[in-house]
């Protein structure tokens, strides 16, 4: 279906991948894993034909139609509605060509056109685009908005909706449970174990993975090494093979320091010349098994807090809402040292506003919200990149929070 034969890929002076050979099947379902920066994304936009390599050759087979979520939608005027439609690129060339044929009052195209649609089961196309974004999370009343309307966030949802919605042989789908609540990621599961399809997908979220995915393609050190079955299977596999790996590097060590010290007694003498020199062609012609190389891993702790009031936050018959519109009401809530306590609840049920109304984001309309003096909140919103200067770089944001943290600190 698609094959990638020796595939080097570089950004920069940098090799992201070298040499890569694989093979898709088809309605494979794979997860596609790496550290930031191993190439997964550049991966994706390889088989979209996006860039070239620079060597190697992809095939792929030429009825394969590929789909992708797009990471990026500008403030389009569109409905949401029709936004999502024009994934069915299919039906949207239909349409227009009946649009022609109307105009034109072509009555016999009109309706050669109809039966075609018809045929793709066109027609039902609005309800299905409209039960994609009900599933993500969009209310009935928000189909008619233009993209525009929409924050970052819920427009990152759409050119989901939008990638489902076409008629596609392969998936590619690049995060797509980012900014997606829980109703909305146990749903996306449910759509993705039902897609008939091919799907290759980028996650960094295990439990998704093992849910969606039958193999995993790992990217480490530019290579890429597919395993058969999901994360947990491939964790299992990994620690296995790097075992191994450990094992042969040890043994080959060994092999090798015994014919190098060989070599090192007896190349001198006239008698075993030969014989040393056949070893010093052994050691050159060996494969060299490397050491396991541990990741390297982020290292982050929280600073301890100069002090941990009890109670340290209080709700008493508190109401939120926005304007003249009440969204919660009578909350009685006490948060105490090292509680964790997860929000759940349908969308709209007010678990944005309640979030916001502990971070002090937005004052009670009435009751109390009660902060002990001196408590510090950390706040991260569901669309924090609407709270972004994107002029800025992200040193300069570091900076606005902690102004007394060194540069060097700031950095690491």
């Amino acid at each position: 279906m698609i094959t990638l034969k020796n595939i080097t890929i570089r950004r920069g002076v940098n090799d992201l991948l070298q040499n890569v050979d694989w093979v898709i099947y088809p309605t494979q379902r794979i997860g596609v894993i790496g550290s930031n920066g191993s190439g997964k994304t550049t991966l994706f936009s390889l088989l979209l034909g996006q860039l070239q390599p620079e060597k190697g050759d992809v095939d792929i087979a030429r009825h394969v139609r590929i789909a992708h979520m797009a990471q990026e939608t500008p403030a389009l005027q569109q409905s949401a509605l029709d936004f999502v439609l024009s994934g069915d690129s299919e039906l949207d060339h239909l349409n227009e060509k009946l649009r022609q044929a109307e105009a034109a009052e072509d009555g016999h195209e009109i309706a050669a056109l109809h039966d075609k649609i018809s045929i793709i089961d066109g027609y039902t196309a609005p309800s299905r685009a409209a039960q994609l974004l009900v599933g993500l999370g969009f209310q009935q009343h928000e189909l008619e908005k233009t993209v525009a309307s929409f924050s970052g966030g819920w427009r990152v949802r759409l050119n989901l909706a939008k990638a489902l919605m076409s008629r596609s042989d392969v998936l590619l789908l690049d995060e797509p449970t980012n900014h997606l609540d829980l109703d909305a990621v146990l749903w996306l599961e449910q759509w993705l174990q039902q897609y008939q399809g091919t799907l290759l997908l980028i996650s960094h979220d295990r439990d998704f993975l093992d849910r969606t995915v039958d193999h995993i393609a790992h990217l480490y050190q530019q290579k890429l090494k597919v395993y058969s079955g999901n994360y947990t299977t491939f964790e299992t596999q990994r620690a296995n093979d790097l075992m191994l790996q450990q094992a042969m590097y040890e043994k080959q060590q060994k092999h090798i320091a015994h014919l190098q010290s060989f070599i090192n007694r007896f190349k001198a003498k006239a008698s075993k010349a030969k014989q040393a020199q056949s070893r010093v062609k052994a050691i050159e012609r060996m494969d060299v098994v490397c050491a396991v190389q541990a990741e390297s891993e982020f290292q982050f702790e929280f600073r301890q807090p100069d002090y941990t009031p009890n109670p340290m936050l209080t709700l008493d018959h508190a109401r939120a809402g926005y304007g003249d519109h009440v969204v919660l009401d009578k909350l009685s809530l006490s948060i105490t040292p090292k509680d964790r306590i997860g929000i759940l609840g349908p969308n709209g049920a007010g678990k944005s506003t309640l979030i916001k109304l502990l971070a002090g984001e937005i004052e009670v309309m009435a009751g109390d919200r009660t902060a002990a003096s001196g408590l510090k909140i950390g706040y991260f919103a569901q669309h924090q990149v609407d709270h972004l200067h994107l002029d800025e770089t992200p040193m300069w944001h570091l900076r606005e929070l902690a102004n007394k943290r060194s540069e060097t600190e700031l950095r690491g």
